[in-house]
């Protein structure tokens, strides 16, 4: 146990979590517990370069990230959650909980909580890892630091978590990204001292080149996220992201598309199967965007679709089907 809060979240567990639009019922018995992906592979640690089980043999995680909470907030529930770890085989989701755009976390954090818990608390039922997303592009450094003692107090015990304490610093310099990144770190790591932390970098998550120059350091179990759009990105993002792997800089894919980067436009069919490709040769961890309905390429769904999955082929746009398929095929 890594400390006496498990019975507050236990008690959390057990009380009834108001969710986005619906109430639910926490339940940690949804799943056999051998059956599930954490009960396989547990406590993950990073070792050398490479995301590891608790056992130290090299995963690869492949799953979605929900959009923006206060955008689409009628897919953050339990029965989205469970579709996805059961039909999609999704062995991880991503919570993108908005710092910016009307009704934020920080104009109003206890909406953003009722759509945020659900999920976390889904995913550990369904035994698959979550990735609590800090979903800024500027910096907010006093609100991330809040945020992140509550989350590391509720399930910092649950090794399904993981912590993004920065989606995409846009344009800002890595040493002020750093600066942010180690007092966040230090902030979670003084309650939960082992779940994986996901670091980002400048520029949407694209300057590792930077990251490997000079790299944060005496912290465990931090990985830096790369982020790409495959109709946009081409091979010198991939070589980028290659030679900071060489430097000893361990990177986890916390999103990604085959949209163009503005997430609309062509749909990059072929350089996404390339970049699969290669993120499956150096067994990277991958999330694909989103979980959503907007009329866009990188929303999955179309608006008719149910917010609680059930989601036929026919309510999948054709990223949907092909993000689906991919995630299937690696699982």
């Amino acid at each position: 146990m890594k400390g006496n809060n498990r019975i507050v979240t236990m008690l959390l567990l057990l009380s009834t979590v108001i969710s986005c639009g619906s109430v639910q019922q926490g339940n940690k018995n949804d799943v056999a517990a051998g059956s599930t992906v954490v009960a396989q592979h547990g406590q993950l640690q990073v070792i050398g370069t490479q995301l590891s089980n608790e056992k130290g043999d090299p995963v690869v995680l492949r799953g979605a990230s929900l959009g923006w909470h206060n955008l689409w907030p009628r897919f953050y529930n339990r029965e989205a959650v469970k579709w996805l770890a059961g039909d999609w085989k999704c062995t991880v989701v991503r919570a993108a909980m908005g710092l910016e755009i009307d009704d934020n976390y920080r104009d109003n954090s206890e909406f953003a909580l009722q759509c945020i818990t659900p999920v976390i608390e889904a995913a550990i039922d369904n035994g698959i890892y979550v990735i609590i997303d800090f979903h800024a592009h500027n910096k907010y450094t006093e609100e991330a630091k809040g945020f992140f003692t509550e989350m590391a107090t509720r399930y910092g015990d649950y090794p399904n978590v993981i912590y993004e304490i920065w989606n995409e610093p846009d344009y800002f310099e890595w040493d002020e990204v750093k600066a942010y990144s180690e007092e966040v770190i230090g902030v979670i790591r003084s309650i939960d001292p082992d779940n994986i932390i996901l670091v980002g970098s400048p520029h949407w998550d694209q300057d590792l080149h930077l990251v490997a120059e000079d790299p944060i350091q005496d912290v465990t179990n931090i990985m830096y996220t790369m982020h790409f759009y495959a109709a946009t990105h081409e091979a010198w993002l991939r070589e980028r992201t290659d030679d900071a792997i060489t430097s000893g800089i361990p990177v986890f894919v916390s999103e990604c598309g085959g949209s163009e980067a503005n997430g609309d436009g062509r749909l990059g069919t072929e350089e996404w199967k390339t970049y699969v490709e290669w993120m499956e040769s150096r067994k990277i961890s991958w999330v694909a965007w989103s979980v959503s309905d907007k009329n866009e390429t990188c929303s999955m769904l179309l608006p008719r679709a149910s917010s609680e999955g059930n989601w036929s082929e026919e309510l999948l746009k054709p990223w949907g089907k092909l993000a689906r398929n991919s995630i299937r095929r690696g699982n």
